[in-house]
């Protein structure tokens, strides 16, 4: 069933009983067109996240961290701080291997900037954009405080380790704001026992992922640049060769800043953050979404209203919503939607700790991600993971699982109701006969919000499930009938998940007229070396042909009579379908086959290649098609291969943490 299969969910138990003791004691747009497109060097920069927050106390200013060697900047614990002034490591020669042109569009970043020496040195951490050198004044980079849970246990402070955000920039032409970080930049407090470096092998993964799932329109991080760095020599498994991937995103917060906080105690960071999310990542209290019109019946509710002042409080005393909990619902809601696309398209994170799941509702921290190839629902790509805990069928009850740690960090705001702005409580916290009513409160919102989190995820699986079987209307039978009737199949008959859906595409309806013709066609769903499924080929055409025959009824009554569709009509569904199903997706076996190539037989026009392949993903063909009116060259065998059967020591790949 689709519920076991796909879409496992549950709410875990709250565990807000825990405050106690704190209370005591203190969203892809591209900028086509973008005529304002400047260099690196001038696009517009800002440092809010740093001028709002406040920054580790040993380097209370830029100039502080500035003037310490860099060697001497190490781990260790940093408490009352969100950040702390970092600069990256200073590499030499550095290489830039390729970048996104999609995102220097996204960026406001001219084409042809890449290939100076400041963009170079910059998205390398050699060149400090915003930062006076001889004033020892300006904008200077920073690295997070965070902490988080980790296959669900408590780790303590985490932080960004070898992550350095260098300052953010507002496109002019679209008025996003976006945050740049450099990934494998050097050590950081926040490194614990690691070097700060990332190896090759995994930037290149992480480069290509991230604008792939923003070209299939799934919230996530983006890339601007892959760098290797030659003469930095990086231990994990092996010797591996040093890289920094260029990454940005509307925010790098995460769960995790909020789990240190709790952990910690600390009421007035909690706040304080809690205020600048709203206000600054979020763009102001109004923009948040209000009480539903019945909290208990999400599905049977109109969308959540907006536009709602600060001060605001909406529902009954034992239930009652302030802008906190307008917060978290945002947050929730976010999350909600992006991990419906996740399934929808069969893509998984590997390792969904609470600091790799994104206040904004991103994809973020690629580590051993990969996507679906024959399906299983109990598939997992880290190899780290045995007891399953991130798997495919796991993931929307492990992102909320997450976000009722984020509840719980939330808790005495979201539970102090039409008092969280009285003097006392602000200053004093909660007095312990209040205690019990604000846990009360606090656990009934968040667990209404728990199923609102379950409503939005599945409108949205229900809509992208929709459309990628070619229909333009859903109907509540098409739950059972079509889409948890198609997993099963898929299931059972070993069948490729995203291929299925890309084939479907090209599939007439009028090969399927017959019983015979359907199980005839059903070997066009099938890998070539065979059907390694439950009862064989015979079996596996007759469960893929069923399965055909009720999609045929629905495509003839969602876009016909009922009884025909022209041939018109058949072919703006397979249009359509296209739209949506994707040609090529970056598998884990083409990947590392990009990386061998890059690494080891120094080819480097394989990653223009990729990348053209990843932005442009529902494409019949790219070699010899014109692109932003240039014809593109590309490689047409290479294509063939990349999108064709994935061989059979290719499927289902599985690799570690180590990055």
């Amino acid at each position: 069933m689709l519920l076991r299969r796909a879409i496992h969910l549950s709410l875990p138990h709250l565990r807000l009983t825990q405050m106690a003791s704190q209370f005591s004691t203190n969203g892809a747009k591209t900028a086509a067109g973008n005529t304002s497109a400047a260099s690196i060097n001038d696009i517009p920069k800002s440092w809010t996240f740093t001028s709002k927050l406040p920054p580790d106390s040993v380097f209370p200013t830029p100039a502080d961290s500035h003037k310490t060697p860099r060697d001497q900047i190490a781990p260790r614990q940093v408490r009352n701080a969100s950040f702390t002034w970092v600069r990256p490591q200073t590499v030499e020669s550095p290489e830039l291997l390729a970048v996104s042109p999609a995102a220097m569009r996204d960026l406001g970043i001219k084409e042809g900037d890449e290939k100076t020496e400041d963009f170079v040195n910059t998205v390398a951490g050699n060149k400090l954009q915003g930062w006076d050198e001889e004033k020892l004044e300006g904008g200077y980079p920073w690295a997070q405080c965070y902490g988080g849970f980790q296959f669900g246990q408590w780790a303590s402070q985490l932080g960004d380790g070898r992550a350095i955000s260098l300052f953010e920039t507002t496109n002019p032409s679209t008025g996003v704001r976006y945050e740049l970080q450099l990934k494998g930049a050097g050590m950081t407090p926040y490194s614990r026992f690691a070097d700060g470096k990332a190896v090759l092998r995994s930037s290149i993964r992480e480069f290509v992922v991230s604008e792939a799932l923003n070209a299939l329109k799934i919230p996530t991080t983006r890339a601007l640049s892959l760098t290797l760095l030659p003469h930095v020599k990086v231990r994990r498994e092996t010797t591996e060769p040093g890289a920094i991937v260029a990454r940005f995103a509307q925010s790098w917060l995460r769960i995790g800043n909020f789990d240190i906080l709790r952990a910690r105690g600390d009421r007035e960071l909690i706040r304080k953050l809690a205020t600048y999310v709203a206000e600054d990542v979020f763009g102001g209290w109004e923009n948040l979404p209000g009480r539903l019109e019945d909290p208990e019946k999400p599905d049977d509710s109109a969308p959540p209203k907006r536009g709602i002042s600060a001060d605001a409080i909406e529902g009954p005393p034992e239930s009652a919503e302030n802008r906190f909990t307008r917060l978290y619902r945002e947050i929730v809601r976010r999350n909600a939607f992006t991990v419906a696309k996740w399934q929808a398209y069969g893509f998984m994170n590997g390792v969904l700790n609470t600091d790799n799941t994104s206040l904004f509702g991103l994809s973020i921290d690629y580590g051993p991600f990969a996507f679906m190839d024959n399906f299983d629902p109990n598939y997992t790509p880290n190899h780290d993971d045995a007891m399953l805990r991130y798997s495919y069928r796991n993931q929307p009850s492990i992102i909320w699982w997450n976000l009722v740690r984020l509840g719980e960090a939330l808790g005495e705001l979201i539970g102090g109701g039409a008092k969280v702005d009285d003097k006392s409580f602000v200053e004093d916290g909660v007095k312990e006969e209040e205690a019990g009513d604000i846990i009360e409160r606090a656990e009934k919102v968040i667990m209404q919000i728990g199923d609102e989190y379950k409503s939005v995820f599945l409108s949205e699986y229900k809509k992208t499930m929709t459309a990628r079987l070619g229909l333009k209307n859903f109907k509540e039978s098409d739950f059972q009938e079509l889409f948890s009737n198609l997993l099963d199949t898929m299931e059972s008959s070993e069948l490729d998940f995203n291929l299925f859906f890309r084939r479907l595409s090209s599939v007439k309806l009028s090969e399927l007229e017959t019983e015979e013709a359907r199980e005839d066609k059903a070997g066009y769903f099938f890998y070539q070396d065979g059907v390694t499924g439950l009862g064989g080929e015979a079996e596996g055409r007759k469960r893929v042909g069923e399965w055909l025959g009720k999609w045929r009824l629905r495509i003839l009554e969602d876009w016909g009579d009922g009884q025909t569709v022209s041939e018109e009509q058949d072919l703006e569904r397979t249009k359509a379908m296209k739209a949506v199903n994707p040609n090529f997706i970056p598998r884990s076996w083409i990947l590392d086959e990009v990386i061998k190539r890059v690494e080891k037989d120094g080819e480097r026009d394989v990653l223009d290649r990729v990348m053209h392949m990843a932005l442009h993903p529902f494409e019949d063909g790219w070699a010899g098609r014109t692109f932003d009116g240039v014809e593109y060259q590309g490689d047409k065998d290479e294509e063939t291969r990349w999108t064709s059967d994935v061989p059979k020591t290719g499927r289902a790949l599985q690799c570690s943490c180590s990055s």
